[in-house]
């Protein structure tokens, strides 16, 4: 199927600035938190594997909010015929976006063959985003590393860009370090391989129509601007932007993206409320979504007790949006909006 330009467009220019795809962290109530913070920047969801979607048919892990979008579905998965029928689904669901995990290191997605072990096989993925791009009209992206474990990165990198660009992959996410599959941790490989800027950087010159947003390593907005100003097309952020979601994503709308006002983490958890009343009234808990909240006033007075209320408070019996604003008072620069509400 063909992508519209405009669609392509518009992608691309919310790619600019993007919050990373993480296990067990940008859940759908994470990524409604990051929509009340920022308008603009694209979102992910974690990772869903192809064989859940296709023969588990677990559709509830493609449930979202409207508000979430521009919001992409990354599939893990290395069996053409299955993704291109998991992307279906996941179009079909309304994400604006397919993503193919080429990047994850852990023990449960190398026995599955798919993650990073996939640098090891470009010829895959490329059939892999040739099937994807041909049943979806939305755009199929790659998340990448520079490589794994002994592999030459200055030559599998562009090969591996050169395949996916053949396949009609016209937008990667680079993780600038490799991965270690043998000998490191999950944990490790997102801390202890060096980052390679400048490799991602080259392969923005020897691929220049290739949309290329680098991630790893990026803790600040100014740190993701000074890569924009570098000639990178796109900054993706991960642990920093879930644990200091307001330094991050407040005031991407405006220097990111040109608006002309910022958002504050005190307007985001006023938003929240009517949404955590209807998810306690459908029948979930508190604490599935404070706990992506916790690190919302992080560096602020007023911050620790915010977090102690919400971690004490939020899993006992009975919690509802009255715990949240009682957090929000220990806030000291909030103490007088949790008052008057």
């Amino acid at each position: 199927m063909q992508v519209s330009e405009r669609k392509r467009y518009i992608l691309h220019r919310n790619a600019r600035l993007s919050v990373a795809p993480m296990m067990d962290w940008t859940d759908r109530h994470c990524r409604f938190l990051h929509r009340q913070l920022s308008r603009e920047t694209l979102l992910y969801t974690e990772m869903v594997t192809s064989p859940a979607l296709v023969r588990g048919g677990a559709m509830h892990l493609l449930a979202h909010d409207v508000s979430e979008h521009p919001v992409a579905l990354q599939l893990g998965g290395s069996d053409p015929v299955e993704l291109a029928q998991a992307a279906r689904i996941g179009a079909e669901a309304g994400y604006d976006e397919i993503n193919l995990n080429c990047g994850c290191p852990s023990d449960r997605v190398q026995s599955g063959t798919f993650g990073a072990v996939l640098m090891r096989d470009a010829a895959r993925v490329a059939d892999c985003v040739s099937a994807m791009g041909a049943a979806v009209d939305v755009p199929v992206t790659v998340k990448c590393r520079i490589g794994v474990d002994e592999q030459d990165s200055e030559k599998v990198l562009p090969e591996f860009l050169a395949r996916i660009i053949a396949a009609g992959c016209d937008r990667v996410t680079i993780h600038a370090r490799k991965a270690w599959l043998k000998g490191l941790s999950p944990k490790e490989n997102r801390d202890v391989p060096p980052l390679d800027y400048d490799l991602v950087m080259r392969m923005k010159q020897l691929f220049p129509h290739l949309h290329i947003s680098i991630n790893g390593g990026v803790e600040t907005l100014d740190q993701a601007l000074d890569l924009l100003d570098m000639g990178l097309d796109g900054v993706m952020i991960g642990r920093a932007a879930y644990h200091q979601p307001a330094d991050i994503l407040a005031q991407a709308d405006r220097r990111v993206f040109g608006h002309d006002d910022d958002s504050n983490a005190e307007a985001a958890v006023m938003a929240m409320l009517p949404y955590i009343e209807a998810h306690l009234t459908a029948g979930g808990r508190l604490n599935q979504i404070t706990r992506h909240m916790l690190g919302l006033f992080s560096g602020r007075p007023g911050a620790r007790a915010w977090r102690r209320t919400l971690s004490e408070g939020a899993v006992r019996p009975g919690a509802g949006p009255e715990l949240v604003l009682a957090a929000l008072s220990h806030v000291t620069a909030l103490a007088p909006v949790a008052k008057a509400v």
